[in-house]
């Protein structure tokens, strides 16, 4: 609770680390050595959607069926090997669960560490989900918690690999739950572009619960460290618990908007309380659409 209190101190000791600790393990690793490939490639994603919802603003939208098949099927299998490698190299490393520190685990850390590549590796990756949105048209899910979620992790996790590619809360926990979560959500993805199946897709919602779960697990795991320390940088406890923070916020604000939706008064008055369905549509709607659309044709 002292290193909790202790602020200043702390920040002080945290831009001293990110200074002079850069990890000498990862040199020479594809896109590690700069910063301007990650930085460079996140400009692109953003400008990307900005010109690319004006280019489609006017054109039909694309199928692009047979390649988000491809495409999703490809993140699940990626997603599912990182999920195996990380539960195997963090049990060969002995990794405590509690608290993990830097260096106490040798080869298990650079198993770790080579994974952990690939996970921010697929970060970048996963910006095509948002190309594909645009491409599609489907702009309603083009949503500031899907850019800003899609763009600070490409970026948050080349600085993990530069400073702590192991140990604690960024390593192994974190990951390896995220890892799971893709593995179902990008089958769900996949599955829903296939007509034939989304019959069977009725649990997205539980799908966003699980998200939500995996955040407030990581945010107790990093509070744990942060109590009980390791010798894991506590700076990075901290920024690792106000990110974890700002996505249960926006996770828990898109569930509302998306799950609890309530009719309004003025909506449950128009609508009688039995009236048959057709295509989604009351068959008063229909009655009253014509006879908008006949008083029209009349005049």
């Amino acid at each position: 609770w002292e290193n909790l209190l202790s602020v200043p101190r702390v920040e002080a000791a945290f831009i001293t680390y990110l200074i002079f600790h850069f990890n000498s393990r990862v040199r020479g690793w594809f896109l590690l050595d700069s910063y301007l490939p990650t930085f460079f490639l996140t400009v692109v994603y953003l400008l990307s959607i900005w010109l690319g919802t004006k280019f489609m603003k006017n054109r039909p939208a694309f199928s692009l069926r047979g390649h988000l098949i491809m495409y999703n099927l490809g993140v699940t299998v990626l997603s599912l090997y990182m999920l195996i490698e990380l539960m195997l190299s963090s049990w060969e490393g002995g990794y405590n669960l509690q608290c993990q520190n830097l260096v106490s685990a040798g080869e298990a850390d650079i198993r770790v560490t080579k994974v952990l590549w690939w996970y921010y590796f697929s970060k970048g990756i996963e910006f095509m989900d948002t190309i594909f949105f645009v491409l599609r048209k489907k702009n309603s899910q083009i949503t500031f918690l899907h850019v800003y979620h899609h763009a600070t992790m490409f970026n948050i996790w080349w600085c993990v690999l530069n400073w702590i590619p192991c140990g604690q809360s960024k390593c192994f926990f974190g990951p390896t739950l995220n890892s799971f979560i893709h593995v179902l959500m990008y089958s769900y993805y996949g599955f829903s572009v296939i007509p034939s199946m989304r019959k069977y897709l009725w649990w997205k919602k539980y799908l966003t619960q699980a998200q939500l779960i995996q955040f407030l697990l990581t945010i107790i795991h990093t509070l744990s460290a942060a109590v009980k320390p390791c010798g894991f940088p506590f700076g990075c406890l901290m920024f690792q618990f106000s990110y974890m923070a700002t996505l249960v916020i926006l996770f828990i604000n898109f569930y509302i908007k998306t799950y609890q939706k309530r009719p309004s008064r003025t909506d449950m008055k128009k609508v009688p309380p039995v009236t048959e369905i057709r295509n989604g549509f009351h068959k008063d709607y229909f009655t009253a659409a014509n006879g908008v659309l006949n008083n029209k044709k009349a005049q």
